[in-house]
């Protein structure tokens, strides 16, 4: 019986990380985050890093997928945060999930849900980087196995 399992070191994987400027307080802490999982535990140089800045969370699919689209990257990191009250949440919540969920059926490729959503700042807030952990760090740990699981799979 043959197991495929993903490790998180992928030193030569490269990586883009689409991030939303809206709630920028709350996504630069997601980012830091994820850019700390990425060298310290899989080991991916910061040159093999890219990080695109786009408007807001509903922005995220149309970056993600000409991301996809342009074949230069191994997967995707999408950062952001919705939060109930601030903006049309339902509808920016839902398109922004779905949007990322397709790039990743379409090109085959990982992208990592790093977009909060939530009813509260403080909840926000406690998902990037305080009592409730990093959601970037978690975000980035799953793309790690997601491009190792790929390659032997596809191998």
């Amino acid at each position: 019986m043959k197991v495929i399992e993903g490790a998180i070191v992928a030193p030569n994987a490269k990586v883009a990380i689409v991030i939303a400027r809206f709630n920028s307080f709350i996504n630069e802490s997601l980012l830091s985050g994820a850019l700390d999982t990425l060298k310290r535990q899989g080991q991916v140089s910061y040159d093999n890093i890219t990080i695109i800045r786009c408007p807001g969370a509903y922005e995220l699919p149309l970056v993600a997928q000409l991301t996809a689209k342009s074949d230069r990257y191994d997967a995707i990191i999408a950062l952001g945060s919705v939060i109930r009250g601030g903006t049309h949440f339902e509808y920016v919540a839902s398109e922004c999930n779905k949007g990322l969920a397709q790039v990743a059926l379409d090109y085959n490729i990982p992208v990592a849900f790093g977009v909060l959503t939530v009813d509260y700042l403080e909840q926000a807030i406690e998902r990037a980087g305080t009592k409730a952990g990093n959601k970037g760090a978690e975000a980035a740990l799953m793309l790690l196995e997601m491009v190792n699981i790929l390659a032997q799979v596809e191998s």
